[in-house]
């Protein structure tokens, strides 16, 4: 294969892939690479950081790349323009809400090409009804059907950069839809994806996929490599670093995706198909990989209590909640009397007035003794593969959460995560507890069945 130079970390990073066999590293034109860059709200925020996105675009392009440039709305203006909306009707017709969010989009993308064109790079605009990407016709939420490239090579083919208003397309209908929150990151993947881009970069305001927060965990460190399952996992679990709708797609087409710190330089961490082991400490072939912890704040928990012993009561419930098109998270059966049962779930906080108006008929249905909910609660999900198959662990990591005084009302565990459901204000507590818990703040190899994900081998609990 062929390959580039750069001078930011990033770039070495990718010189490394683009070699032939005999490892050398091409650089003339013909060779350089095709790459698809995504820049959030914060790396648009202001005027001072477009020119700096556009300084970095620029120096990706003396470098020879192809580019195209994906971007977010400037920081706070989606939230604007919804108090807007909801200032003139309190529930708006979804179809005009997408057409008046996607402004955001559009004015970040005019902007930066306008910094670009004034410092000598030509640069072009696009929305997504222009290149397009055709999405279904669930306004708020709509899923990419397709991608119609030809637009966007012409600009290539031009010598443009082609800045794409990220969060936003176009149905059937040719109606204006959006992808919903970090809709952005969806349609930079989807772009690439269809362009077949070497690589999909990610600008955010961080060095990258960190163990937890770095902001609540003062040792979270910054993963070099994680795999697509991990990522995916993280990220559906409160990790906000990428939207999980990305990361699958990433993972369906075999795109390398890269995490990057718009405000500074450095390789940040490659999104891959499987995570990679650094360092040469031997460690248990079956020990679970750790990849980090994640944290929801807004979780809520509906409970049925006393419902008479009925075949498949939770098949039941969760069909209904099916219907209604309602997704419990964590989900609890358990018994509180002699042929009695008490069912727990957990909702994100914007379905619990729904999820309490439907358990109140469920109640009726079941001839259930009540049914109750609760707001104010977190789940913190350690992320491993493999974990859920090793009860030692996780007895272990109950454990800790218990010796530093956590709540846990509820818990459950996958092959990729065990959760743990706690009140919102020991949420930051429990997440320190366990990433040190799992060796994560440590340095050391790992000593009893626990191991990091790339780079960090570490103690375990």
């Amino acid at each position: 294969m062929t390959g580039y130079s750069s001078n930011d970390g990033a770039g070495n990073a990718l010189q490394r892939l683009f070699v032939d066999s005999t490892g050398v590293a091409y650089t003339s034109k013909k060779h350089m690479a095709l790459i698809v860059q995504k820049f959030g709200g914060t790396s648009v925020g202001t005027l001072d950081a477009i020119r700096s996105v556009a300084d970095k675009v620029l120096h990706w392009r003396a470098q020879g790349h192809d580019l195209v440039v994906v971007v977010s709305a400037m920081a706070g203006e989606t939230n604007r323009l919804l108090e807007m909306a909801h200032a003139v009707h309190s529930a708006p017709d979804p179809a005009e809400l997408a057409v008046l969010l996607s402004t955001g989009e559009q004015a970040a993308a005019a902007l930066l090409c306008m910094e670009l064109n004034r410092q000598g790079c030509p640069a072009r605009s696009c929305m997504g009804w222009q290149v397009s990407v055709t999405t279904d016709s669930r306004h708020d939420r709509a899923n990419v059907e397709h991608v119609e490239t030809s637009k966007l090579r012409s600009e290539i083919s031009a010598g443009r950069v082609a800045v794409v208003a990220g969060f936003q397309g176009v149905d059937a209908a040719g109606r204006i839809s959006i992808l919903g929150r970090g809709g952005s990151d969806v349609t930079a993947v989807a772009l690439a994806a269809a362009l077949e881009a070497d690589e999909c970069q990610v600008y955010t305001d961080v060095d990258g996929v960190y163990t937890a927060d770095p902001g609540i965990v003062e040792k979270a460190r910054c993963l070099p490599t994680i795999s697509f399952e991990a990522m995916a996992e993280l990220s559906s679990l409160g990790a906000g670093v990428l939207h999980s709708r990305s990361v699958t797609v990433a993972a369906k087409h075999g795109l390398r995706l890269r995490v990057l710190n718009s405000f500074r330089e450095g390789e940040g961490t490659l999104v891959t198909c499987e995570e990679l082991s650094g360092g040469k400490e031997k460690t248990n072939l079956e020990s679970p990989v750790i990849s980090g912890i994640a944290c929801s704040r807004d979780e809520t928990e509906v409970v049925i209590r006393g419902i008479p012993e009925t075949p498949d009561i939770v098949g039941l419930v969760l069909d209904a909640m099916d219907r209604a098109k309602l997704h419990a998270e964590t989900v609890a059966l358990t018994p509180s009397g002699e042929g009695i049962y008490d069912f727990s779930c957990t909702f994100p906080h914007s379905d619990y007035k729904q999820a309490m108006v439907l358990a109140r008929r469920l109640c009726l249905k079941l001839r259930a003794q009540g049914c109750e909910g609760r707001e104010g609660l977190a789940k913190v999900s350690v992320v491993a593969m493999g974990l859920g198959s090793r009860a030692g662990i996780v007895s272990r990591l109950l454990q800790a959460l218990r010796q530093g005084n956590i709540k846990i009302r509820m818990l459950s565990s996958t092959q990729l995560r065990t959760s743990f459901v706690v009140e919102t204000n020991q949420a930051t507590r429990a997440v320190q507890l366990l990433h040190s818990a799992c060796g994560l703040d440590r340095t050391k190899p790992p000593a009893n069945g626990l191991q990091t994900g790339p780079v960090l081998q570490t103690d375990s609990v």
